[in-house]
């Protein structure tokens, strides 16, 4: 009977629904395999077939999920990079994911697929959780806001043109007045993010002591994902361990930039080398002041305004497949440099840090562990303290429904839970205990305080819980910018969580509290 009139008040209807709301939002996988696409390169084989980068509006259990490959079923990012290796290049790769199934052919090592382990729900896992790279950069020289911001798209510009996904930047302060910019990326390892948007990345092309060329304004068109005009040509022994792959790709530059070319080429003299004439001097591609490679000038082409250019540079390693991924990742890297151009002030790295995917497994488990014991702990210790069920276990729906309410808004407005978060997450929970704790001596001193009302005395409770909630609040503001932003997410975990616990969770315990403690 009691059973009815608690699903009867209007408080605890409200905690239904927004649990409701909060189930669908997270949108739980309980059977879930394969690996889902993260980002597609443009004009590679695998886009021209048909496959598409996802919207940044898509929600992760949205997201194409690869079942098949070449007829073997794909389970996890483990098994998907063991049958791409084993596939040869020309041959041909069938795909089959849970929307359409694609055939290409595999013209290089990387697909241009970038992939992640199928999510089970709609929460996004931050950075500890899954794994990547976080850099907070500082600017060398004071910077404009619209100067930061310029910044600011270059590099997410260059990071996108290079191929890396799920990439969050964003602009942060200290107490100090300090410029930052704070950069995330899953899956991308400390040197990709060091050499990538922590170096100016200047190119130029020299002949002598004369800039040629730059990247940017100065070269039109990069081939990329073209096996016509772009890959790795030839791998050769250097050493007794040691192997040299060599890349080329093709550049077209500006009318002005060939022409600053061919005045520096028209009074060059001819050489001739192993039965080939060539122009005296060579080609140097120097990347931040360092040289790249160095490449012979045909002596077709002196005085010559070509706006078609070849360029190379090698990858070693100890065995072909390291030289074949080092020099894949070198000519990446270059072409990406020649397309998004120099970024337009120095920058430093003030704090890097690396979690590989392993570990991010194990802190999402520990977190999930660690926060079903403290709220199963909670509840015993109460339980302990007033030798009543009908106060533990209503305490126990509360503190879980306010961890599921705040999953729930953190999947709708798509923010990243990290370990902060989780940390914010726990600090609100213990805010909440505190809170119940007050409403459950309120309402058993009735027996012995008879003359408060049921009404007065919850108005009792509450204006002490609302005086703790503001003054809480109150002291997340700070945090929000507190370490360059780093403790943010802990600040609107706990503002949230709060929030949830004062407006929707602890109005419907102090209802089942009063229901069940009636007499």
């Amino acid at each position: 009977m009691k059973l009815k009139k608690i699903f009867k008040r209007t408080r605890v209807l409200i905690l239904l629904a927004f649990l409701i709301i909060s189930y669908f939002a997270i949108n739980p996988q309980f059977d879930v395999s394969g690996v889902s696409i993260k980002s597609v390169e443009t004009d590679s084989n695998a886009n021209l077939a048909g496959i598409q980068s996802p919207t940044p509006e898509t929600s992760p259990t949205n997201l194409e999920i690869i079942k098949e490959i070449n007829g073997e079923k794909i389970n996890n990012i483990d098994d998907y990079s063991r049958i791409i290796s084993e596939i040869e290049i020309n041959s041909t790769i069938r795909i089959k994911t849970d929307k359409d199934e694609y055939s290409f052919p595999k013209d290089s090592i990387d697909l241009g697929i970038s992939v992640q382990n199928a999510p089970s729900s709609n929460i996004k896992k931050g950075l500890e959780l899954q794994g990547g790279t976080r850099v907070l950069l500082k600017p060398v020289s004071d910077i404009t806001e619209q100067q930061r911001d310029e910044l600011m798209q270059i590099m997410e510009f260059r990071l996108n043109t290079y191929g890396l996904s799920d990439i969050d930047i964003r602009k942060t302060d200290d107490f100090s007045g300090n410029k930052f910019i704070l950069v995330e990326i899953a899956g991308a390892t400390k040197q990709e993010v060091s050499e990538l948007i922590a170096s100016q990345g200047v190119f130029e092309a020299k002949i002598g002591n004369d800039t040629a060329f730059n990247g940017g304004d100065d070269v039109t068109f990069v081939c990329r994902n073209d096996g016509t005009c772009a890959g790795i040509r030839s791998c050769d022994n250097i050493a007794p361990d040691t192997v040299q792959c060599r890349f080329e790709f093709q550049i077209r530059l500006s009318p002005e930039a060939a022409k600053r070319q061919a005045d520096l080429t028209r009074n060059l003299t001819i050489i001739t080398e192993n039965n080939q004439q060539y122009l005296s001097q060579d080609l140097e591609l120097y990347l931040d002041n360092e040289l790249v490679d160095s490449l012979k000038i045909s002596a077709d082409l002196q005085g010559v305004e070509a706006t078609q250019i070849v360029i190379s540079g090698p990858g070693v390693g100890a065995t072909q497949n390291e030289a074949l991924e080092e020099a894949s990742n070198q000519m990446n890297k270059l072409q990406t440099i020649l397309i998004t151009g120099s970024l337009p002030v120095d920058l430093e790295i003030e704090r890097l840090d690396t979690i590989s995917p392993i570990l991010g497994s194990e802190f999402t488990n520990n977190a999930l562990i660690v926060g079903i014991l403290a709220v199963i702990s909670v509840s015993v210790v109460v339980f302990i303290r007033y030798r009543n069920l009908k106060i533990s276990i209503p305490m126990l729906i509360g503190l879980t429904s306010e961890i599921v309410i705040l999953l729930g808004i953190f999947s709708l407005i798509k923010y990243n839970l990290d370990l902060a978060a989780i940390a914010g997450i726990i600090a609100a929970v213990g805010t909440g205990v505190d809170d119940l704790i007050v409403i459950i001596d309120e309402v058993l001193g009735s027996q012995k305080e008879y003359f408060y009302r049921w009404k007065e005395k919850l108005k009792r409770a509450f204006f002490i819980i609302m005086a703790a909630y503001f003054t809480t609040v109150v002291a997340m503001f700070p945090l929000l910018i507190a370490g360059a932003g780093l403790l943010r997410g802990f600040a609107w975990a706990t503002i949230i969580g709060v929030t949830i616990g004062v407006f929707i969770t602890r109005p419907a315990f102090a209802a089942m509290v009063e229901t069940l403690t009636e007499e």
